[in-house]
């Protein structure tokens, strides 16, 4: 077997980064609603570790990475993981094939969480469970393969390091359709979405930029100068989509605030994900200081104009973010930083990259946007989408889950608090 050790053991560690990022998204959603919706929010992303996990080994993996069928899915090769073991995945690899499997896995998990934010505060608990269900085998599945599995994106060239179009775009876009079909919160507009914990929010946008440099250096599934490169790209992007969406904020509104510091620093991440192991580090700053900006307009205007209802913005950051990565991939990258990209406009003067950047962009728009609409459609003939007002003004966490995140300690005394 071609194992090298050290790829091995750096691989371990990305798979565990790209892990702790799900329930880094439950600290960095749930602090962003109101405190009688944050177990609601957070359970979101925690029940699709378990529900994402299972149709993954059954079903999924085979049908993202298995071979080729007709540039569109895998087949069924993989089913139960079957031939899923310690050989290497294809020629020329130095992981274990099942490696290689859980480090898409924990892919697959993150992405539907991703588009909960835009639901936030009034998708039922039953209806989400099937929407992520349906939606990870229909949408995600077969996106993945058209872009890393051997389909027709990536045969026609469609740069996508780490998961621009498959993980952030999809995510987005889809969570997007689901805030326009389900509708928006009860009294949005006399009870606005205020984040009940920014610390929570603070922690949780830390771990997803901790878990970032596995997702990103990860996806070059080998220790070597690539990884690197996306490491170094991906903290620089980070860094400058901070500072973007900052000024913007403060040329906005008159003051930065901490909220808006690590949802730029997200966007930035979200942005570089596809073109983190093709761009230089001048082009990286460049794309997440872009970033910062793009997705505050996103979120502070243009949702506004609009009249939609993205709670969380994860259209808006996600969405929004990752568009402009895709397309910032085909101007930026070039053969000078990865042999294995292309070179784009602003080295060649020459659109055809962007322009097959687009069609990736467009296809997973289209694609997304039609399936999920389709599932919700269905899911709402069998179970209730929205929250009723009384279940929204009393809180998705006691009318979903029995639970409350904060017990309520009125009348109880100073020496019976002591005594918890």
């Amino acid at each position: 077997m071609n194992y090298t050790t050290g790829d091995i053991g750096f691989m371990i560690i990305s798979t565990a980064l790209v892990m702790l990022m799900t329930p880094g998204l439950a600290f960095f959603y749930g602090g962003l609603v109101k405190k009688r919706h944050v177990l609601s929010m957070m359970m979101q992303s925690i029940i699709a570790m378990g529900v994402v996990t299972l149709i993954w080994v059954v079903l999924g993996y085979s049908l993202a990475f298995g071979p080729d069928i007709g540039s569109v899915i895998g087949g069924l090769d993989h089913l139960m993981l079957k031939g899923v073991g310690l050989e290497p995945r294809t020629e020329g690899a130095t992981i274990p094939h099942l490696l290689f499997m859980v480090f898409q896995m924990m892919f697959a998990i993150l992405t539907p969480a991703l588009m909960t934010g835009a639901t936030a505060e009034r998708l039922r608990f039953p209806a989400f469970v099937l929407l992520m269900s349906f939606w990870s085998l229909l949408v995600y599945v077969p996106i993945a393969h058209w872009v890393w599995g051997g389909g027709w994106l990536g045969n026609l060239g469609a740069l996508d390091f780490a998961g621009g179009t498959v993980v952030h775009i999809s995510s987005g876009f889809s969570g997007l359709i689901a805030a326009l079909v389900i509708g928006k919160r009860i009294n949005k507009s006399t009870d606005p979405t205020i984040p009940h914990n920014i610390p929570y929010v603070i922690l949780g946008g830390a771990l997803l930029w901790f878990g970032w440099f596995g997702f990103n250096a990860g996806s070059e599934l080998a220790a070597d100068g690539i990884a690197v490169i996306a490491f170094v790209t991906t903290f620089i992007a980070a860094a400058l989509g901070l500072l973007g969406w900052v000024v913007a904020e403060k040329l906005h509104r008159g003051k930065p605030t901490v909220l808006g510091a690590i949802s730029g620093a997200v966007a930035g991440l979200v942005a570089i994900t596809p073109a983190c192991a093709y761009v230089t580090n001048a082009s990286a700053m460049v794309i997440g200081l872009v970033a910062g900006g793009l997705c505050y307009f996103a979120v502070a205007i243009l949702k506004d104009k609009l009249g939609y209802d993205d709670a969380l913005d994860a259209f808006g950051i996600h969405g929004i973010g990752g568009t402009w990565g895709a397309l910032a991939t085909g101007i930026f990258c070039t053969t000078a930083v990865n042999p294995l990209g292309k070179d784009g406009l602003f080295y060649t003067g020459d659109f055809h990259q962007v322009g097959i950047q687009l069609i990736a962009v467009l296809a997973t728009y289209i694609y997304a946007g039609l399936v999920t609409f389709i599932l919700l459609k269905v899911i709402g003939a069998i179970t209730p989408l929205t929250a009723t007002e009384a279940e929204q003004v009393s809180g998705l966490d006691t009318t979903q889950h029995g639970e409350s995140a904060y017990p309520d300690f009125e009348g109880l005394t100073a020496n019976s608090i002591y005594n918890l």
